[in-house]
């Protein structure tokens, strides 16, 4: 696989993401469903921000390796929340998360009326191997 990262700025990269993300001679490619805070038997959480923020980020992983593939090749990360004002200052966990695997994505964070029954935060991926 090569993977080629598009960033006419540098502001972009103080908060963990690229502009584009241009992809060739992929050997496959995951299309991950949002991953929320939702336990191995099925519950939802309606624990705080952090505390979902940190499961959705296990449980997007866990797919991840699940599919034998590695998160340094999420290409696309979409990041769904009940409040942008809460996620914030959780953001640098999943920072954190983002530097450590060596991802390099492109995002997008969208705020919305609500996500399943207790959820508060969501991460739909696009990873390529």
């Amino acid at each position: 696989m090569e993977k080629r990262i598009v960033n006419p700025w540098e502001w972009q990269k103080e908060r963990s993401y690229s502009q584009a993300v241009e992809v060739k001679d992929v050997q496959g490619t995951l299309y991950c469903s949002g991953q929320a805070a939702i336990d191995p038997d099925g519950t939802s959480s309606n624990k705080d921000m952090k505390s979902q923020l940190e499961q959705a980020i296990a449980n997007l992983e866990e797919v991840i390796t699940a599919a034998d593939y590695e998160c340094k090749g999420i290409v696309r990360l979409n990041i769904y929340t009940t409040s942008t004002e809460e996620l914030w200052p959780y953001f640098p966990i999943l920072q954190e998360w983002i530097g450590r695997h060596q991802i390099e994505q492109a995002v997008t964070m969208l705020e919305v009326n609500g996500l399943f029954e207790t959820l508060k935060v969501e991460l739909e991926a696009t990873v390529v191997k």
